[in-house]
């Protein structure tokens, strides 16, 4: 019943400072952690149906290593572990979502270790400057990245031992990086049935997440829309694969795109807290992927430049204030002005 008390909230903005995460009082951070984990259920329930039950034991590895890392951190630290906001618990879930389900278990142990490790260099939750799930799959993907194999669904996998390389099936991002469409209709991309990364594939599945945090006043529309529309844009006019319009389409659904604009950009404590900051931040992540996809730099793209805007979050707020800042200073300094002129007026 406690835990069901946390999802009650108003919808009103979530506060945030500079470098830490400052509620409104309308919710906690266990309660903004319950209802992310909420979103990303029916993507969890979806990657064990397709996967099989080796998708439930990599999700459980990532959250147990980030889970116990971040205890044992906080205990040394603190003399008392710090797990009980849930952070590390949504940390450990999107990591995993963000691996194939064929990852050799022990590496997505070390994720979890190498996300916690990196959260609380940075002082702990509500004080990372980088997304801690993010940054541990770009290094796993730095040193591990031969081992991490993409299999079909349905595809027969061991509970726990590694994966052989004969299972390996292509990606749609595979066929876009080789520049051609991928084999895969969009509806099976759009439910995924494809192989990929087990939180990215099914594309209806994290707009609906989207939609729900969006209901909840959890997340913003700014800078998902902003980044979306940037990239669906550029792939749209300077499309890789003749002139087809649906190339945009295809690129739009394929890879972590989605998952990384309703999910990864949206933390409420790597991201800009002004208007101006996360629409420039979004369009940003949206421009980055799209440069990084064709140069070939990286082989998605969007994890990657969510993590080059978040270290610009803060120049982002900054400027924005430079832009709007002092007028609204200036406003508001009006403002009190005639409300001190009207008291005085009343008091003659």
């Amino acid at each position: 019943m406690k835990a069901l008390k946390l999802f009650k909230r108003e919808i009103k903005p979530v506060k945030r400072g500079n470098r830490g995460t400052f509620l409104s009082g309308a919710v906690s951070v266990p309660g903004i952690m319950l209802h992310v984990l909420a979103a990303l259920l029916p993507v969890m329930i979806w990657a064990i149906y397709l996967f099989g039950l080796r998708a439930l034991t990599v999700i459980a590895a990532c959250v147990a290593s980030s889970v116990g890392t971040e205890a044992l951190i906080t205990l040394i630290l603190y003399k008392k572990p710090r797990v009980s906001d849930l952070t590390a618990v949504v940390s450990g879930v999107m990591l995993a979502l963000t691996l194939p389900a064929a990852v050799p278990i022990w590496v997505a142990l070390i994720g979890g270790v190498i996300a916690m490790v990196i959260k609380q260099l940075s002082g702990g939750a509500g004080k990372n400057f980088l997304n801690p799930a993010l940054a541990s799959r770009t290094v796993l993907m730095l040193i591990f990245g031969k081992m991490m194999i993409y299999t079909a669904p349905f595809t027969k996998l061991p509970l726990i031992s590694n994966v052989s390389g004969d299972l390996a099936a292509e990606t749609a991002m595979t066929a876009l990086n080789d520049g051609r469409f991928p084999n895969e209709a969009v509806f099976d991309l759009l439910s995924g049935k494809c192989a990929g990364n087990m939180g990215e594939i099914s594309a209806l599945l994290i707009i609906i997440g989207g939609i729900f945090l969006l209901s909840r006043g959890i997340i913003s529309y700014k800078i998902p829309a902003s980044f979306l529309l940037t990239f669906a844009a550029v792939t749209y006019v300077f499309p890789r694969i003749d002139i087809d319009s649906s190339y945009a389409l295809y690129s739009l659904i394929s890879g972590g795109v989605l998952f990384a604009a309703v999910f990864m950009a949206t933390d409420h404590t790597t991201t800009p807290c002004t208007t101006i900051g996360q629409v420039l931040f979004g369009i940003g992540c949206g421009g980055l992927t799209v440069i990084f996809r064709y140069s070939g730099l990286f082989y998605d793209g969007a994890y990657p430049a969510v993590l080059i805007m978040n270290e610009l979050s803060r120049p982002l707020d900054l400027l924005a204030y430079r832009l709007t800042g002092p007028k609204t200073a200036k406003k508001k300094k009006k403002t009190e002005k005639k409300a001190e002129e009207k008291t005085e007026g009343e008091a003659q």
